[in-house]
């Protein structure tokens, strides 16, 4: 249609894996913003298809996001794409969208490929709740700080990392969480040395150092839930809390009966305030 902005998955490795309506969608339109233009042309000569590309990435999206803008509102059709997967997923066009979306332009995203999603699906790990963080932050203190986000975190939680830092973000996992929780690792995915490796963390650390070429690609990362806790609080615990609450603050009455009785002070502070 008409002055729309389409946003377009393409293959994470795989040729075969685009959508027949995904290749109708980039025939038929205007022009087809692409985080990388060399990139996308090797997909476009695969699939004969001569649309007129231009650039769109981190560096100039807001410049671009205006001009298409006005492209679109002058009735031209524009197919978003990134290099690989579903376009903003941990790639451009977040401003874009949002700018379409204000100014009423229709936006019509496409279903298809993501590498989070297809890591997930064939993870082994829970899938009824799960929390996609992208990429961690390069910072050591930054990417710990996140991290120990996980620690109680009751969900399946998917990051990308790239090839360069997998081990040292694994080895943080370890130091972090413990080497008790489950991590997959997604490699290659769709592509011909296409791994899931799953284990302890230091089983995968060890499946990587193995062999150089294994910590080459593209990696899904993803952590198990936290395990959970046994809430409930003993009796006795509660009668020290309500005694110590009349003459402390709760949040120090909280941490005291939760160090005596090696209980969750979050939880101690909810009961709390309901005393």
């Amino acid at each position: 249609m008409p002055a729309t902005l389409y946003i377009v998955p393409t293959p994470i490795g795989n040729l075969e894996d685009i959508t027949t309506r995904a290749l109708k969608t980039l025939e038929s339109a205007d022009w087809i913003a692409a985080e990388d233009t060399r990139h996308t042309q090797r997909l476009l000569q695969h699939f004969s298809i001569k649309t007129r590309t231009l650039s769109l990435h981190e560096h100039n999206e807001e410049k671009r996001a205006a001009m298409l803008c006005h492209r679109l509102q002058d009735g031209e059709s524009v197919a978003l794409v990134s290099d690989a997967g579903t376009p903003l997923i941990s790639d451009p066009g977040f401003v874009l969208v949002r700018h379409c979306r204000e100014q009423g332009i229709p936006v019509v995203p496409l279903p298809g490929p993501c590498a989070a999603i297809t890591a997930l699906s064939g993870s082994g790990l829970p899938t009824d709740r799960f929390i996609f963080e992208g990429f961690l932050p390069v910072k050591s203190q930054a990417k710990e700080n996140r991290l120990a986000l996980l620690t109680d975190r009751h969900a399946t939680t998917v990051f990308y990392e790239a090839p360069r830092r997998v081990i040292a973000t694994l080895k943080d996992i370890q130091k972090i969480l413990g080497n008790e929780r489950n991590v997959v690792i997604a490699k290659e995915l769709t592509k011909a040395f296409e791994s899931i490796i799953s284990g302890r963390p230091d089983d995968v650390i060890q499946w990587l150092e193995a062999e150089p070429a294994r910590q080459k690609g593209e990696f899904v990362v993803m952590v198990s839930p936290a395990p959970e806790q046994d809430t409930e609080i003993p009796a006795e615990a509660l009668a020290l809390l309500k005694a110590l609450t009349e003459e402390l603050p709760l949040k120090k009455a909280a941490a005291i009966v939760a160090a005596h009785y090696k209980l969750k002070k979050n939880a101690l502070y909810q009961v709390g305030l309901t005393l």
